[in-house]
């Protein structure tokens, strides 16, 4: 019952890292041992003495190594995952940012203006934020299990430009893509496509930000598929008419129910109306002797009326997909939906494990902690998922003999527990560690008490070693 066999899946998702030294790897191993038993807590809590913690800080300073050597490992997992998952999956593509009151500039870098306030004149008095950000790519099932991270990429910046400012001086649709940010989209998606392999099992997701037309054209180059929702009216046909005017023109092709949340709460079903169509789209003028025009599906879905306490719905989404049916499109939205997936694994980093009240002093140290975080988020989110979507897989899937030995000690059966030792049974009380009370009308568990349970588990393996030590 020692560490070795709690840290049996940090073992694979480490595997593959080459940090130049096996002290290193060693050190990797058992600093995510410490910070799985401590998500969120402060390096020193974690690792529980001076020494540990000392040398916690040596390997974040280390000029051996960057963060993409810590995450080597977990991405070749990634595509294990993929290569053993049949059919399509789907890469969501996101950026997000993680602020740090307390840094310098010239150490971490900037991300952004704030405004804190306002003065007498009713001006905004305006902070600039330090941070850093970071686009990942996450990968993900049909249904929504979460396999891993396949690219990530860490920056800041030197000085802050405001781009409504930029725009009154510059045309941004005239600067090529290789000198702006937005570049990260597509070399995010070089870099997950060069790791999973096979380019045709792939549809990659992203917001209105993703919605680049060089983005479009990179996918075609590599054989891969794409949705992403738009935000650009772009020219389309013979160059008269945009893509706005012609779905406007498009018949409605059925229905599509959601169920929405309003501020207060409240859960209502929401009916949208389906338009799609093949329409021939052009590149941005000034970049129409550099790109091909192409042929993309539209979707549109569209609440007729807004629904009180949020704003209206509607989406308008592009695909290199073909649409034949209702179904089809509906099947797709349903995809779609599933890009809230990486949202989630971004609130587990900043609120489960509490990445910006990290002190590490430089922007390097910093993208090492968050690449380990970034691990543990994914083992935490993957089993809160993998309870709801495969609840009779077997428990050695997820744990050890020596975890399920104490879990069947420590949480006794109830009757809303599957009877039946399938994973869903170890997770069930897993989660009962963490404050879940099982009662037959509750949802399933979440991240935040599975994250909790895990913590406690951990904890009491902890006791259970020592006990078999003192007692062996």
């Amino acid at each position: 019952m020692g560490e070795a066999d709690g840290a049996s899946w940090i073992d694979a998702e480490v595997a593959g890292c080459a940090l130049g030294d096996k002290r290193l790897g060693d050190r990797l191993r058992r600093l995510l041992h410490q910070m799985e038993g401590a998500m969120g807590a402060p390096l020193p809590l974690a690792c529980q003495d001076w020494a540990n913690t000392k040398a916690a800080y040596r390997f974040f300073s280390s000029q051996r190594f960057g963060e993409e050597a810590i995450l080597a490992g977990h991405f070749r997992a990634t595509a294990s995952r993929v290569a053993a998952t049949p059919g399509l999956v789907l890469v969501i593509q996101d950026t997000t940012t993680f602020s740090f009151p307390w840094a310098k500039p010239e150490t971490i870098g900037l991300i952004g203006r704030a405004t804190i306030g306002w003065d007498r004149n009713g001006n905004p008095r305006t902070h600039t934020q330090c941070g850093l950000l970071m686009h990942s790519s996450f990968v993900v099932t049909l249904e929504g299990l979460p396999l891993g991270l396949a690219a990530v990429q860490f920056w800041s910046r030197k000085e802050f430009h405001d781009a409504r400012e930029l725009k009154r001086h510059v045309n941004p649709t005239r600067v090529p893509i290789d000198e702006k940010e937005s570049i990260r989209w597509l070399s995010s998606m070089e870099q997950s496509r060069a790791l999973l392999g096979d380019p045709g099992r792939c549809v990659y997701f992203g917001d209105r930000e993703n919605d680049i037309y060089e983005f479009f054209c990179a996918a075609r180059e590599a054989g891969t598929h794409f949705l992403v929702r738009t935000c650009v009216d772009r020219l389309a046909d013979d160059g008269r008419r945009t893509v706005a005017r012609i779905m406007a023109r498009v018949s409605v092709a059925g229905q599509h129910r959601i169920e929405v949340t309003a501020e207060d709460g409240t859960v209502s079903e929401a009916a949208l109306s389906l338009r799609y169509k093949r329409v021939h789209i052009l590149p941005p003028v000034a970049k129409q002797k550099r790109y091909p025009a192409l042929d993309l599906t539209v979707i549109h879905a569209r609440k007729a009326r807004k629904l009180r306490g949020r704003e209206r719905i509607e989406w308008r989404l592009v695909t290199d997909l073909a649409i034949n049916s209702p179904e089809d499109a509906v099947e797709k939205l349903q995809w779609y939906a599933q890009r809230w997936k990486i949202e989630l694994f971004h609130k587990i980093l900043t609120s489960g494990c509490h990445v910006e009240a990290a002190r590490l002093r430089t922007a390097e140290r910093l993208n090492k902690l968050i690449a380990m975080f970034c691990i543990l988020s994914w083992r935490s989110f993957w089993t809160t998922m993998v309870y709801r979507i495969a609840p009779d897989a077997p428990p050695q899937s997820a744990l050890t003999d020596a975890e399920m030995t104490v879990i069947d000690r420590a949480v006794r059966d109830r009757p809303t527990i599957p009877a039946e030792k399938s994973l869903s049974h170890y997770l069930l009380k897993i989660a009962c560690l963490g404050g879940y009370l099982t009662r037959a009308h509750d949802r399933p568990p979440g991240n935040t008490v599975m994250r909790r349970g895990w913590a406690r588990l951990m904890d009491i393996m902890l006791g259970a070693e020592l006990m078999q030590q003192k007692c062996g």
